[in-house]
């Protein structure tokens, strides 16, 4: 379960912080081996990368390589947390005495480490060479021509709603919770629940009595419900379209 919720909470993340990426990465390869002041200047600062980025390519483009890097902050953060979740659950970081180890930490802490980064290492590369290309007015560093899908293909949509899916899930878990136990509490004469008054005091009393993942005890199961859900949703939206433009016309 540690695998699967640090590599879900990664993604997350992922969503969020991806833009900040693809700038980071058209910073770094800009002016590559070529000394100051002998290159043009595409991206002055962060800010700037940002508005040039979204005016010349499009708003898309910020979220350039997310597929892989999606993939990528699931396996390598699935595996680092996971593996050092997993060690100290089973009590490998401490001592036959019980005393916590900081040397057992740091140890377990780097070989999840190097796993993670050896397995996610092919994926991350991949990443940064789709977020590197760029409309060639604003190109830096060599432009690879890697195309995961071709335009208009059905995985598109796919590929979309699977994104998607990991938001929704992160968004409404809790109040899928708290709905669920809403529903399931036992009322008295009047129907008027015994247990909560209402979502936001479910909520409250799963924070505080089960911690902040009580609010998402069964994440895995919702994915798997609604990722699908989802995916079939908008694929079949997108689909639909698709033949009414065919054969409107």
């Amino acid at each position: 379960m540690d695998f699967l919720m640090s590599g879900v909470a990664a993604c997350g993340a992922c969503v969020f912080t991806n833009p900040l990426e693809v700038v980071k990465t058209r910073m770094q390869l800009q002016g590559e081996l070529q000394a100051p002041g002998t290159y043009q200047r595409h991206y002055r600062n962060v800010f700037h990368a940002f508005f040039t980025i979204g005016k010349v390519d499009g708003l898309a483009a910020l979220q350039k390589g997310l597929g892989p890097a999606l993939l990528y902050q699931f396996l390598m953060n699935g595996i680092r947390l996971g593996t050092y979740g997993l060690a100290e659950s089973q009590g490998y970081l401490r001592t036959n005495e019980g005393i916590h180890s900081p040397v057992r930490s740091a140890a377990a802490g780097a070989l999840a480490g190097v796993m993670g980064a050896y397995l996610g290492s092919p994926i991350y590369m991949v990443k940064t060479h789709l977020q590197a290309q760029a409309a060639s007015e604003i190109a830096v560093g060599h432009q690879y021509k890697h195309q995961i899908f071709p335009p208009q293909s059905w995985k598109v949509a796919l590929a979309a709603a699977m994104v998607s899916g990991v938001a929704v899930v992160l968004a409404m878990t809790p109040f899928d919770v708290a709905s669920t136990r809403l529903y399931n509490q036992p009322t008295d004469t009047q129907g008027k629940g015994l247990m909560y008054r209402g979502i936001l005091d479910a909520l409250l009393q799963t924070a505080r009595t089960e911690g902040f993942f009580g609010m998402y005890k069964g994440i895995g199961a919702s994915y798997f419900r609604l990722g699908p859900h989802t995916i079939l949703s908008l694929f079949f939206w997108d689909q639909l379209r698709s033949l009414y433009n065919t054969y409107a016309k």
